[in-house]
């Protein structure tokens, strides 16, 4: 366990947390809502699935080029405001409004115009989105030097954050009840606003509320500005050498590009298995399930398994509890083959276990259901009468250490990294560019997983069209389900396991920087 006590200054005040949580609230809600919305492009607008495909990978490809642009940008501002809050305010403004525009789409307009009405939004939707996300990620690195409390800080807000997947997931519902809207392309315009609402609202907080470091003395930052533009691109390239030269960081960003895409390439395929698989490609048996599955994943993420990562952290520091945490997702997913059978969840709900979760939650439901009718939530429901696939939720709490253990993690030891290159490279601090970079290679390699993912849809012979799938197309999908984020989480682990810089390490640097400075 550490030795060392967090100083009073070095603590976050938990109003500073509560919104840089409420920031990250909002970094996970609008991709999960993107990504939640656009298969609505296809049911309710009527767009082509290879047009589909284009406006959901080309719009990242912009992402990743524009995210080292607005981190450079931000590590260098100047203005009595600090360098990252006042691009939060607006960008959290524009990324709301943009977001709202962006869905305003109606079938009738004919699926050209609505290409490319969703690419050129999409396009500046993104500028408004990096303009918000990459000086949060860079402004959560320097609201604390402690080695601890910069993971405390980043476990407080990825709890906030998971809240964000406890919704989206049922976005789907909503939008296609028709109790609630007319039509699904009605839903889709009426609720993408009120979560463009709901993003400005606590979107704007951690610029009102958090502080980092005093950056009204630092030394060597450029002007930014039309004239000095292409001595900036020339000083961007330098900096982003210098990042890639970081062996620490190239090792977190590996990981994390590992790990994440490996979970992104199958994170659909659950959905796929329920549905296909469990109920033989009936969407109506299926019901909710699949949201069921995603919410209870994020509410564990959230409530169990992150403050059992921090605990973690502190007692046998970041790189350990990383290594253990995948070590135990890794057991997850194998244990999904187990939970995914339908003959072992037949057979448990014959046992007296699986007897009174049926009876107990179909009467707490019977109960709950005249008040979800009456509030418009008939489809949150769920029917245990023909049993119900219980097993499924076996794996979810070490496949939770996955995803839980790497952003907490991997942002804490990014924010050590900053300090490392201080002193390596000296003054102005790169928060913004360390950030935009981590995020690009998590962007890319999403990009990537999407393509993959469907190739390995291809592979095992998966016909989205089709009503049913045959069952060797449904194991060897259950197989890929397990087997590819296995694999990559496996990988992560061995390029983590020489990871160098432990809190002693951690500790030494930052008294260095304090002696350079000449502070207190």
């Amino acid at each position: 366990m550490s030795t060392y006590k967090t100083a009073a200054k070095d603590k976050v005040p938990i109003t500073q947390k509560a919104a840089f949580g409420a920031g990250h609230f909002v970094l996970n809600l609008l991709p999960g809502a993107l990504g939640f919305f656009m298969f609505f492009l296809l049911t309710a607008f009527g767009m082509d699935p290879f047009l589909a495909g284009l406006l959901g990978g080309l719009p990242r490809i912009f992402d990743a080029i524009t995210d080292p642009i607005m981190g450079f940008i931000s590590d260098n501002t100047k203005s009595k405001w600090g360098r990252r809050r006042p691009y939060i305010f607006l960008g959290a403004i524009a990324s709301g409004i943009l977001f709202a525009l962006l869905w305003q789409l109606d079938a009738e307009n004919g699926q050209t115009y609505n290409f490319w009405y969703f690419l050129i939004l999409s396009l500046i939707f993104l500028i408004g989105n990096t303009m918000y996300a990459t000086p949060l990620v860079g402004l959560g690195y320097e609201m604390t030097s402690d080695y601890n409390e910069r993971t405390r800080l980043m476990a407080f807000a990825n709890t906030i954050g998971q809240v964000a997947w406890m919704i989206v997931p049922w976005f789907w519902v909503i939008i296609a009840d028709p109790d609630i809207f007319a039509d699904q392309a009605v839903g889709v315009r009426q609720l993408s606003m009120i979560v463009a609402g709901v993003c400005i609202v606590l979107g704007v907080l951690p610029a009102i509320f958090c502080k980092g470091i005093d950056s009204s003395h630092m030394e060597n930052r450029k002007e930014i500005n039309l004239k000095s533009l292409a001595s900036n691109l020339k000083d961007l390239f330098k900096g982003i050498v210098q990042v890639s030269k970081n062996k620490p960081f190239m090792k977190l960003c590996g990981a994390t590009f590992l790990v994440f895409n490996g979970f992104q390439m199958v994170a659909a395929f659950s959905v796929y298995i329920i549905v296909f698989y469990m109920f033989n490609g009936d969407y109506g048996m299926a019901g909710t399930w699949p949201a069921w599955f995603s919410t209870i994943t994020a509410v564990l993420t959230a409530f169990v398994v992150i403050p059992i990562i921090s605990w973690m952290s502190n007692k046998w520091g970041k790189r350990k509890a990383f290594i253990i945490s995948t070590v135990l997702s890794i057991i997850g997913y194998l244990l999904k083959w187990w939970g995914f059978d339908n003959s072992l969840n037949a057979q448990f709900n014959e046992t007296s276990v699986g007897q009174a979760l049926n009876n107990g939650v179909g009467s707490l439901f019977e109960w709950m259901n005249p008040f979800l009718e009456s509030v418009g939530m008939s489809w949150f429901s769920i029917d245990t009468s023909q049993g119900a696939p219980w097993l499924i939720f076996i794996p979810i709490p070490l496949i939770a250490f996955g995803l839980g253990g790497l952003f907490t993690l991997m942002m804490s030891m990014t924010a050590d990294v900053c300090d490392l290159d201080e002193l390596e490279n000296g003054m102005p601090r790169k928060e913004g560019t360390f950030g935009a970079i981590y995020w690009w290679m998590v962007k890319l390699g999403q990009a990537l997983a999407l393509v993959l993912g469907g190739l390995v849809l291809k592979m095992v012979g998966f016909i989205s069209d089709a009503e049913t799938q045959t069952l060797e197309t449904m194991t060897n999908l259950r197989i890929a389900d397990i087997v590819i984020p296995a694999v990559t989480a496996g990988i992560a682990i061995l390029v983590m396991w020489k990871y160098s810089l432990n809190e002693e390490r951690a500790r030494e640097i930052k008294e260095a920087l304090i002696a350079r400075r000449g502070e207190l």
